[in-house]
Protein backbone atom coordinates (compact mmCIF):
# COMPACT_ATOMS: atom_id res chain seq x y z
CA UNK A 1 0.00 0.00 0.00
CA UNK A 2 2.83 2.44 0.81
CA UNK A 3 4.41 1.61 -2.55
CA UNK A 4 1.19 2.43 -4.40
CA UNK A 5 0.88 5.69 -2.49
CA UNK A 6 4.46 6.66 -3.35
CA UNK A 7 3.97 5.94 -7.06
CA UNK A 8 0.63 7.81 -7.11
CA UNK A 9 2.24 10.77 -5.37
CA UNK A 10 5.09 10.78 -7.89
CA UNK A 11 2.75 10.67 -10.88
CA UNK A 12 0.60 13.47 -9.46
CA UNK A 13 3.75 15.49 -8.84
CA UNK A 14 4.88 15.10 -12.46
CA UNK A 15 1.41 15.87 -13.81
CA UNK A 16 1.04 19.01 -11.71
CA UNK A 17 4.55 20.11 -12.67
CA UNK A 18 3.78 19.69 -16.39
CA UNK A 19 0.68 21.85 -16.06
CA UNK A 20 2.58 24.84 -14.71
CA UNK A 21 6.16 24.36 -15.96
CA UNK A 22 7.40 26.46 -18.84
CA UNK A 23 8.68 25.03 -22.11
CA UNK A 24 11.94 26.32 -23.61
CA UNK A 25 12.88 25.44 -27.18
CA UNK A 26 16.43 24.21 -27.69
CA UNK A 27 16.80 26.65 -30.58
CA UNK A 28 16.22 29.55 -28.17
CA UNK A 29 19.67 28.79 -26.72
CA UNK A 30 21.36 28.42 -30.10
CA UNK A 31 21.56 24.65 -29.80
CA UNK A 32 22.39 23.25 -33.25
CA UNK A 33 20.49 20.31 -34.79
CA UNK A 34 22.85 19.38 -37.65
CA UNK A 35 24.36 16.34 -35.89
CA UNK A 36 27.95 17.57 -36.23
CA UNK A 37 28.18 20.73 -34.07
CA UNK A 38 29.10 19.89 -30.48
CA UNK A 39 26.39 21.42 -28.26
CA UNK A 40 27.57 20.44 -24.78
CA UNK A 41 28.11 24.01 -23.56
CA UNK A 42 24.90 25.45 -24.96
CA UNK A 43 22.72 22.56 -23.73
CA UNK A 44 24.28 22.74 -20.27
CA UNK A 45 23.72 26.50 -20.21
CA UNK A 46 20.06 25.91 -21.08
CA UNK A 47 19.63 23.32 -18.31
CA UNK A 48 21.25 25.63 -15.74
CA UNK A 49 19.17 28.60 -16.93
CA UNK A 50 15.86 26.74 -16.68
CA UNK A 51 16.82 25.50 -13.23
CA UNK A 52 17.54 29.06 -12.04
CA UNK A 53 14.20 30.20 -13.48
CA UNK A 54 12.34 27.71 -11.29
CA UNK A 55 12.19 24.75 -13.66
CA UNK A 56 10.60 23.66 -16.91
CA UNK A 57 11.18 21.56 -19.99
CA UNK A 58 14.01 21.92 -22.48
CA UNK A 59 12.28 20.83 -25.70
CA UNK A 60 14.18 19.40 -28.67
CA UNK A 61 12.37 19.26 -32.00
CA UNK A 62 13.27 17.27 -35.12
CA UNK A 63 17.02 17.14 -35.59
CA UNK A 64 20.24 15.52 -34.38
CA UNK A 65 21.90 17.18 -31.39
CA UNK A 66 25.51 16.18 -30.68
CA UNK A 67 26.69 16.51 -27.08
CA UNK A 68 29.08 15.30 -24.42
CA UNK A 69 28.18 14.84 -20.75
CA UNK A 70 25.24 16.87 -19.46
CA UNK A 71 24.62 17.44 -15.75
CA UNK A 72 20.92 17.34 -14.92
CA UNK A 73 19.40 19.89 -12.49
CA UNK A 74 16.37 19.81 -10.19
CA UNK A 75 13.01 20.67 -11.78
CA UNK A 76 14.38 20.43 -15.33
CA UNK A 77 13.11 17.89 -17.87
CA UNK A 78 14.71 17.12 -21.19
CA UNK A 79 11.85 16.54 -23.64
CA UNK A 80 12.60 14.98 -27.02
CA UNK A 81 9.84 15.34 -29.58
CA UNK A 82 9.42 12.61 -32.18
CA UNK A 83 12.30 12.88 -34.64
CA UNK A 84 14.65 14.50 -32.14
CA UNK A 85 17.87 12.58 -31.47
CA UNK A 86 20.34 13.42 -28.71
CA UNK A 87 23.68 12.04 -29.95
CA UNK A 88 26.54 11.06 -27.70
CA UNK A 89 29.88 12.47 -28.78
CA UNK A 90 32.43 10.10 -30.31
CA UNK A 91 35.29 11.83 -28.46
CA UNK A 92 36.13 10.17 -25.10
CA UNK A 93 37.31 13.53 -23.73
CA UNK A 94 33.81 15.00 -24.11
CA UNK A 95 32.56 12.83 -21.22
CA UNK A 96 32.75 13.75 -17.55
CA UNK A 97 33.20 11.14 -14.85
CA UNK A 98 32.31 11.05 -11.18
CA UNK A 99 34.02 9.26 -8.30
CA UNK A 100 32.75 7.00 -5.51
CA UNK A 101 31.72 5.17 -7.56
CA UNK A 102 33.69 6.05 -10.65
CA UNK A 103 31.18 6.30 -13.49
CA UNK A 104 31.09 7.97 -16.91
CA UNK A 105 27.78 8.84 -18.57
CA UNK A 106 26.11 11.08 -21.12
CA UNK A 107 23.50 12.24 -18.57
CA UNK A 108 24.73 12.58 -14.99
CA UNK A 109 22.79 13.59 -11.87
CA UNK A 110 23.70 13.70 -8.18
CA UNK A 111 21.35 14.44 -5.28
CA UNK A 112 18.71 16.36 -7.23
CA UNK A 113 14.92 15.94 -7.55
CA UNK A 114 11.89 16.41 -9.79
CA UNK A 115 13.49 15.85 -13.20
CA UNK A 116 13.74 13.37 -16.03
CA UNK A 117 13.69 12.65 -19.75
CA UNK A 118 10.46 12.37 -21.73
CA UNK A 119 9.08 12.39 -25.28
CA UNK A 120 9.02 10.14 -28.32
CA UNK A 121 12.54 11.00 -29.44
CA UNK A 122 15.78 9.09 -29.02
CA UNK A 123 19.10 9.20 -27.18
CA UNK A 124 21.77 7.43 -29.25
CA UNK A 125 25.05 6.84 -27.42
CA UNK A 126 26.85 5.78 -30.63
CA UNK A 127 28.51 3.26 -28.36
CA UNK A 128 30.31 1.04 -30.82
CA UNK A 129 32.37 3.87 -32.32
CA UNK A 130 32.85 5.45 -28.88
CA UNK A 131 34.40 2.20 -27.63
CA UNK A 132 36.77 2.08 -30.59
CA UNK A 133 37.90 5.61 -29.82
CA UNK A 134 38.41 4.71 -26.15
CA UNK A 135 40.66 1.84 -27.20
CA UNK A 136 42.69 4.27 -29.30
CA UNK A 137 43.29 6.75 -26.45
CA UNK A 138 44.05 3.89 -24.02
CA UNK A 139 46.67 2.58 -26.46
CA UNK A 140 48.19 6.07 -26.51
CA UNK A 141 48.33 6.12 -22.70
CA UNK A 142 45.99 9.12 -22.48
CA UNK A 143 43.43 7.22 -20.37
CA UNK A 144 44.44 4.62 -17.81
CA UNK A 145 42.42 1.41 -17.96
CA UNK A 146 42.95 -2.23 -16.97
CA UNK A 147 41.77 -3.22 -20.46
CA UNK A 148 40.80 -6.72 -19.37
CA UNK A 149 39.55 -9.23 -21.96
CA UNK A 150 40.70 -6.86 -24.70
CA UNK A 151 38.14 -4.16 -23.90
CA UNK A 152 37.91 -1.03 -21.76
CA UNK A 153 36.40 -1.42 -18.29
CA UNK A 154 32.61 -1.01 -18.15
CA UNK A 155 32.96 1.96 -15.77
CA UNK A 156 35.33 3.74 -18.14
CA UNK A 157 32.91 3.59 -21.06
CA UNK A 158 30.01 6.09 -20.93
CA UNK A 159 26.53 4.93 -20.08
CA UNK A 160 23.61 6.94 -21.38
CA UNK A 161 22.17 7.66 -17.90
CA UNK A 162 23.65 7.53 -14.41
CA UNK A 163 21.59 9.11 -11.61
CA UNK A 164 22.74 8.84 -7.99
CA UNK A 165 20.87 9.72 -4.75
CA UNK A 166 18.07 11.46 -6.63
CA UNK A 167 14.30 11.70 -6.02
CA UNK A 168 11.18 11.96 -8.16
CA UNK A 169 12.52 10.88 -11.55
CA UNK A 170 10.44 10.33 -14.69
CA UNK A 171 11.76 8.48 -17.76
CA UNK A 172 8.91 8.09 -20.25
CA UNK A 173 8.30 7.09 -23.90
CA UNK A 174 11.86 7.67 -25.19
CA UNK A 175 14.24 5.27 -26.93
CA UNK A 176 17.66 4.73 -25.35
CA UNK A 177 20.00 3.20 -27.88
CA UNK A 178 23.61 2.07 -28.35
CA UNK A 179 25.25 2.85 -25.05
CA UNK A 180 28.97 2.11 -24.84
CA UNK A 181 28.33 0.30 -21.52
CA UNK A 182 25.36 -0.32 -19.24
CA UNK A 183 22.48 1.64 -20.73
CA UNK A 184 21.04 3.34 -17.63
CA UNK A 185 21.76 3.08 -13.91
CA UNK A 186 19.72 4.49 -11.03
CA UNK A 187 21.73 4.28 -7.81
CA UNK A 188 20.22 4.89 -4.35
CA UNK A 189 17.33 6.83 -5.89
CA UNK A 190 13.75 7.16 -4.61
CA UNK A 191 10.46 7.49 -6.49
CA UNK A 192 11.58 6.49 -9.97
CA UNK A 193 9.08 5.94 -12.79
CA UNK A 194 10.25 4.31 -16.03
CA UNK A 195 7.35 3.88 -18.42
CA UNK A 196 6.81 2.97 -22.08
CA UNK A 197 10.45 3.24 -23.10
CA UNK A 198 12.42 1.28 -25.70
CA UNK A 199 15.96 0.08 -24.98
CA UNK A 200 18.15 -1.18 -27.82
CA UNK A 201 21.52 -1.93 -26.24
CA UNK A 202 23.54 -4.61 -27.96
CA UNK A 203 26.57 -3.06 -29.68
CA UNK A 204 29.22 -4.16 -27.13
CA UNK A 205 29.82 -6.07 -23.89
CA UNK A 206 28.30 -5.18 -20.48
CA UNK A 207 25.19 -3.86 -22.19
CA UNK A 208 22.52 -4.11 -19.45
CA UNK A 209 19.16 -2.61 -20.32
CA UNK A 210 18.27 -1.08 -16.91
CA UNK A 211 20.21 -1.29 -13.64
CA UNK A 212 18.39 -0.42 -10.41
CA UNK A 213 20.82 -0.21 -7.49
CA UNK A 214 19.63 0.11 -3.87
CA UNK A 215 16.58 2.15 -4.92
CA UNK A 216 13.26 2.66 -3.12
CA UNK A 217 9.84 2.92 -4.80
CA UNK A 218 10.48 2.17 -8.46
CA UNK A 219 8.19 1.15 -11.30
CA UNK A 220 9.36 -0.11 -14.69
CA UNK A 221 6.30 -0.64 -16.86
CA UNK A 222 5.14 -1.10 -20.45
CA UNK A 223 8.68 -1.11 -21.84
CA UNK A 224 10.63 -3.07 -24.47
CA UNK A 225 14.21 -4.01 -23.66
CA UNK A 226 16.70 -5.71 -26.00
CA UNK A 227 20.12 -6.05 -24.36
CA UNK A 228 23.41 -7.84 -24.93
CA UNK A 229 23.66 -8.31 -21.15
CA UNK A 230 20.99 -8.49 -18.42
CA UNK A 231 17.68 -6.89 -19.37
CA UNK A 232 16.42 -5.52 -16.04
CA UNK A 233 19.03 -5.95 -13.31
CA UNK A 234 18.45 -5.11 -9.65
CA UNK A 235 21.66 -4.72 -7.68
CA UNK A 236 22.69 -3.89 -4.13
CA UNK A 237 26.18 -2.39 -3.80
CA UNK A 238 25.99 -1.14 -0.20
CA UNK A 239 25.27 -3.21 2.91
CA UNK A 240 23.44 -0.20 4.39
CA UNK A 241 20.93 0.00 1.50
CA UNK A 242 18.58 -2.33 -0.34
CA UNK A 243 16.17 -2.43 -3.27
CA UNK A 244 12.68 -1.91 -1.83
CA UNK A 245 9.17 -1.52 -3.25
CA UNK A 246 9.93 -2.31 -6.89
CA UNK A 247 7.30 -3.00 -9.57
CA UNK A 248 8.24 -4.58 -12.93
CA UNK A 249 5.08 -4.92 -15.01
CA UNK A 250 4.03 -5.36 -18.64
CA UNK A 251 7.55 -5.42 -20.06
CA UNK A 252 8.94 -7.38 -23.01
CA UNK A 253 12.57 -8.42 -22.62
CA UNK A 254 15.25 -10.12 -24.73
CA UNK A 255 18.75 -10.67 -23.36
CA UNK A 256 21.99 -12.45 -24.17
CA UNK A 257 22.26 -12.94 -20.41
CA UNK A 258 19.31 -12.88 -17.95
CA UNK A 259 16.01 -11.16 -18.63
CA UNK A 260 15.27 -10.13 -15.01
CA UNK A 261 18.03 -10.59 -12.46
CA UNK A 262 18.75 -9.71 -8.79
CA UNK A 263 22.51 -9.34 -8.28
CA UNK A 264 25.32 -9.27 -8.89
CA UNK A 265 26.39 -7.29 -6.89
CA UNK A 266 24.13 -8.38 -4.01
CA UNK A 267 25.43 -6.96 -0.72
CA UNK A 268 22.49 -5.25 1.00
CA UNK A 269 19.17 -6.74 -0.03
CA UNK A 270 16.04 -6.99 -2.16
CA UNK A 271 12.62 -6.71 -0.54
CA UNK A 272 8.97 -6.20 -1.51
CA UNK A 273 9.34 -6.66 -5.26
CA UNK A 274 6.53 -7.51 -7.70
CA UNK A 275 7.24 -8.89 -11.17
CA UNK A 276 3.88 -8.97 -12.94
CA UNK A 277 2.79 -9.86 -16.49
CA UNK A 278 6.14 -9.78 -18.28
CA UNK A 279 7.24 -11.51 -21.49
CA UNK A 280 10.70 -12.91 -22.18
CA UNK A 281 12.05 -14.31 -25.46
CA UNK A 282 15.33 -15.45 -27.09
CA UNK A 283 17.18 -15.15 -23.77
CA UNK A 284 20.42 -17.06 -23.30
CA UNK A 285 20.41 -17.47 -19.52
CA UNK A 286 17.43 -17.28 -17.13
CA UNK A 287 14.12 -15.55 -17.56
CA UNK A 288 14.20 -14.86 -13.80
CA UNK A 289 17.41 -15.13 -11.73
CA UNK A 290 17.33 -14.29 -8.01
CA UNK A 291 20.88 -14.44 -6.68
CA UNK A 292 21.98 -13.71 -3.11
CA UNK A 293 25.68 -14.44 -3.38
CA UNK A 294 27.42 -11.46 -1.71
CA UNK A 295 25.67 -11.46 1.68
CA UNK A 296 22.31 -9.98 0.61
CA UNK A 297 18.83 -11.02 1.67
CA UNK A 298 16.03 -11.61 -0.83
CA UNK A 299 12.53 -11.71 0.61
CA UNK A 300 8.89 -10.93 -0.13
CA UNK A 301 9.10 -11.40 -3.90
CA UNK A 302 6.02 -11.97 -6.06
CA UNK A 303 6.32 -13.24 -9.64
CA UNK A 304 2.99 -13.57 -11.44
CA UNK A 305 2.04 -14.07 -15.11
CA UNK A 306 5.34 -14.72 -16.86
CA UNK A 307 5.41 -15.78 -20.51
CA UNK A 308 8.74 -17.18 -21.70
CA UNK A 309 9.72 -18.28 -25.20
CA UNK A 310 13.10 -19.74 -26.12
CA UNK A 311 15.26 -19.36 -23.01
CA UNK A 312 18.10 -21.38 -21.47
CA UNK A 313 16.41 -21.55 -18.06
CA UNK A 314 13.12 -20.30 -16.65
CA UNK A 315 13.70 -19.78 -12.89
CA UNK A 316 17.06 -19.77 -11.08
CA UNK A 317 17.23 -19.18 -7.30
CA UNK A 318 20.70 -19.19 -5.76
CA UNK A 319 22.41 -18.55 -2.41
CA UNK A 320 26.21 -18.29 -2.56
CA UNK A 321 29.24 -16.94 -0.70
CA UNK A 322 31.08 -15.28 -3.55
CA UNK A 323 33.29 -13.00 -1.44
CA UNK A 324 33.22 -15.13 1.69
CA UNK A 325 30.06 -13.36 2.88
CA UNK A 326 27.95 -15.79 4.90
CA UNK A 327 24.91 -13.65 5.75
CA UNK A 328 22.84 -14.30 2.63
CA UNK A 329 19.28 -15.57 2.89
CA UNK A 330 16.31 -16.07 0.59
CA UNK A 331 12.73 -16.58 1.71
CA UNK A 332 9.09 -15.85 1.00
CA UNK A 333 9.17 -16.16 -2.79
CA UNK A 334 5.90 -16.63 -4.72
CA UNK A 335 5.98 -17.73 -8.38
CA UNK A 336 2.75 -18.44 -10.27
CA UNK A 337 1.16 -18.46 -13.71
CA UNK A 338 4.24 -19.20 -15.78
CA UNK A 339 4.25 -20.60 -19.33
CA UNK A 340 7.70 -21.33 -20.76
CA UNK A 341 9.75 -23.40 -23.17
CA UNK A 342 13.40 -24.45 -22.95
CA UNK A 343 14.88 -25.41 -26.35
CA UNK A 344 17.76 -27.67 -27.31
CA UNK A 345 19.36 -24.91 -29.37
CA UNK A 346 21.15 -21.78 -28.16
CA UNK A 347 18.38 -19.23 -27.49
CA UNK A 348 20.35 -16.13 -28.53
CA UNK A 349 22.07 -17.64 -31.56
CA UNK A 350 22.66 -15.14 -34.32
CA UNK A 351 22.80 -11.99 -32.20
CA UNK A 352 25.91 -9.83 -32.55
CA UNK A 353 26.94 -10.39 -28.92
CA UNK A 354 25.85 -13.87 -27.88
CA UNK A 355 26.18 -15.35 -24.42
CA UNK A 356 29.44 -17.22 -23.73
CA UNK A 357 30.04 -20.89 -24.41
CA UNK A 358 32.30 -21.75 -21.48
CA UNK A 359 29.43 -23.43 -19.61
CA UNK A 360 29.46 -26.29 -22.13
CA UNK A 361 29.49 -29.25 -22.51
CA UNK A 362 26.24 -30.12 -20.77
CA UNK A 363 22.80 -31.41 -21.58
CA UNK A 364 19.89 -28.97 -21.57
CA UNK A 365 19.47 -27.70 -18.00
CA UNK A 366 16.31 -28.02 -15.90
CA UNK A 367 13.63 -25.37 -16.32
CA UNK A 368 13.60 -24.55 -12.59
CA UNK A 369 16.73 -24.61 -10.40
CA UNK A 370 16.69 -23.82 -6.65
CA UNK A 371 20.11 -24.15 -4.99
CA UNK A 372 21.13 -23.03 -1.52
CA UNK A 373 24.22 -24.18 0.36
CA UNK A 374 24.79 -26.72 3.12
CA UNK A 375 23.47 -25.09 6.29
CA UNK A 376 22.07 -22.14 4.33
CA UNK A 377 18.78 -23.20 2.83
CA UNK A 378 16.40 -21.35 0.56
CA UNK A 379 13.08 -21.32 2.40
CA UNK A 380 9.37 -20.62 1.92
CA UNK A 381 9.05 -20.74 -1.86
CA UNK A 382 5.68 -21.42 -3.49
CA UNK A 383 5.44 -22.30 -7.18
CA UNK A 384 2.03 -22.85 -8.78
CA UNK A 385 0.30 -23.00 -12.15
CA UNK A 386 3.46 -23.49 -14.19
CA UNK A 387 3.79 -25.07 -17.65
CA UNK A 388 7.24 -25.85 -19.01
CA UNK A 389 7.91 -27.38 -22.43
CA UNK A 390 11.44 -28.81 -22.34
CA UNK A 391 13.54 -30.15 -25.21
CA UNK A 392 14.54 -33.27 -23.28
CA UNK A 393 16.73 -35.68 -25.22
CA UNK A 394 19.68 -35.73 -22.81
CA UNK A 395 22.43 -38.15 -23.76
CA UNK A 396 23.72 -40.21 -20.84
CA UNK A 397 26.99 -40.88 -22.68
CA UNK A 398 27.57 -37.16 -23.26
CA UNK A 399 27.56 -35.74 -19.73
CA UNK A 400 26.01 -38.26 -17.38
CA UNK A 401 25.25 -37.49 -13.75
CA UNK A 402 23.89 -40.67 -12.16
CA UNK A 403 21.35 -40.43 -9.37
CA UNK A 404 23.72 -42.33 -7.09
CA UNK A 405 26.40 -39.69 -7.68
CA UNK A 406 24.55 -36.57 -6.51
CA UNK A 407 27.26 -35.77 -3.96
CA UNK A 408 29.68 -35.25 -6.85
CA UNK A 409 27.79 -32.17 -8.04
CA UNK A 410 30.00 -29.27 -6.83
CA UNK A 411 28.68 -26.59 -4.47
CA UNK A 412 30.75 -23.71 -5.92
CA UNK A 413 29.86 -21.24 -3.11
CA UNK A 414 32.35 -18.62 -4.35
CA UNK A 415 31.59 -18.87 -8.08
CA UNK A 416 29.85 -16.28 -10.20
CA UNK A 417 26.19 -17.33 -10.17
CA UNK A 418 24.49 -18.67 -13.26
CA UNK A 419 22.01 -21.48 -13.95
CA UNK A 420 24.67 -23.42 -15.90
CA UNK A 421 27.41 -23.02 -13.28
CA UNK A 422 27.16 -26.68 -12.21
CA UNK A 423 27.24 -27.83 -15.85
CA UNK A 424 25.40 -31.17 -15.81
CA UNK A 425 22.37 -31.54 -13.48
CA UNK A 426 20.47 -34.79 -12.85
CA UNK A 427 16.94 -33.68 -13.82
CA UNK A 428 15.30 -31.94 -16.76
CA UNK A 429 12.29 -30.26 -15.15
CA UNK A 430 13.05 -29.18 -11.58
CA UNK A 431 16.25 -29.46 -9.52
CA UNK A 432 16.27 -28.45 -5.82
CA UNK A 433 19.18 -28.63 -3.38
CA UNK A 434 19.50 -27.30 0.18
CA UNK A 435 15.98 -25.97 0.66
CA UNK A 436 12.99 -26.29 2.95
CA UNK A 437 9.32 -25.36 2.99
CA UNK A 438 9.01 -25.51 -0.80
CA UNK A 439 5.42 -25.91 -2.04
CA UNK A 440 4.95 -26.79 -5.71
CA UNK A 441 1.46 -27.32 -7.15
CA UNK A 442 -0.36 -27.43 -10.48
CA UNK A 443 2.80 -27.89 -12.49
CA UNK A 444 2.83 -29.38 -16.00
CA UNK A 445 6.23 -30.56 -17.28
CA UNK A 446 6.58 -31.86 -20.84
CA UNK A 447 9.74 -33.20 -22.50
CA UNK A 448 9.79 -33.33 -26.31
CA UNK A 449 12.24 -36.23 -26.43
CA UNK A 450 13.09 -39.14 -24.18
CA UNK A 451 15.47 -38.09 -21.40
CA UNK A 452 17.44 -40.46 -19.19
CA UNK A 453 16.94 -38.07 -16.26
CA UNK A 454 13.81 -37.92 -14.09
CA UNK A 455 11.76 -34.75 -14.27
CA UNK A 456 12.31 -33.79 -10.61
CA UNK A 457 15.33 -34.29 -8.36
CA UNK A 458 15.57 -32.95 -4.80
CA UNK A 459 18.69 -33.14 -2.64
CA UNK A 460 18.59 -32.02 1.02
CA UNK A 461 14.96 -30.87 0.78
CA UNK A 462 12.78 -30.82 3.89
CA UNK A 463 9.23 -30.03 4.98
CA UNK A 464 7.98 -29.60 1.41
CA UNK A 465 5.02 -30.63 -0.76
CA UNK A 466 4.40 -31.45 -4.44
CA UNK A 467 0.78 -31.67 -5.62
CA UNK A 468 -1.04 -31.80 -8.95
CA UNK A 469 2.15 -32.63 -10.82
CA UNK A 470 1.74 -33.69 -14.45
CA UNK A 471 4.75 -35.01 -16.34
CA UNK A 472 4.82 -36.03 -19.99
CA UNK A 473 7.88 -37.52 -21.64
CA UNK A 474 8.49 -40.35 -24.12
CA UNK A 475 9.36 -43.64 -22.44
CA UNK A 476 8.54 -42.17 -19.02
CA UNK A 477 9.92 -44.00 -16.01
CA UNK A 478 10.30 -42.60 -12.52
CA UNK A 479 9.19 -38.98 -12.33
CA UNK A 480 11.13 -37.94 -9.24
CA UNK A 481 14.11 -38.85 -7.10
CA UNK A 482 14.58 -37.64 -3.51
CA UNK A 483 17.98 -37.72 -1.80
CA UNK A 484 18.87 -36.94 1.83
CA UNK A 485 15.43 -35.35 2.19
CA UNK A 486 12.70 -35.59 4.82
CA UNK A 487 9.01 -34.82 5.25
CA UNK A 488 8.47 -34.35 1.54
CA UNK A 489 4.89 -35.05 0.45
CA UNK A 490 4.52 -36.14 -3.18
CA UNK A 491 1.37 -36.66 -5.25
CA UNK A 492 -0.13 -40.14 -4.84
CA UNK A 493 0.37 -42.20 -7.96
CA UNK A 494 3.43 -40.26 -9.09
CA UNK A 495 6.28 -42.73 -9.43
CA UNK A 496 9.61 -41.96 -7.88
CA UNK A 497 12.51 -43.10 -5.73
CA UNK A 498 13.91 -42.05 -2.38
CA UNK A 499 17.53 -42.43 -1.31
CA UNK A 500 18.81 -41.64 2.15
Amino acid sequence: MNFKKNILFTLLLFQSFSLFAKDYSASFFGINSNGTTLNTGSIQFAINYIHKEGGGRLVFYVGRYLTGTLHMRSNVFIHLEEGAVLLGSLNPFDYDSRTNPFITALLLADSIENFGVTGKGMIDGQGQQVVRNYVDVIDKGLIKDHFRFGRPEAETRPMIIYFRSCKNILIRSIMLKNSASWNQTYDQCKNLTVDSITVDNKVFWNEDGIDIVDCDSVSVTNSFIDAADDGICLKSHDTKYFCNNILLRNNVIRSSANAIKFGTVSRGGFKNIRIINNKVYDTYRSAIALEAVDGAYIENIEIDSLQVTNTGNVIFLRIGERWGEKTARMNNISIKNVVADVPATKPDAGYSYEGPVEDLPRNVSPGIIITGLPGKKITDVTISHVQIQHAGGANSLYAKVALNELDKIPEFPDHYPDFSMFKELPSWGIYIRHAQHIVISDVDLTADKKDYRPAIVADDLHGSKFSSIKVRQPGMGNIYHLYKSSEVIMDKGVKGTFEK
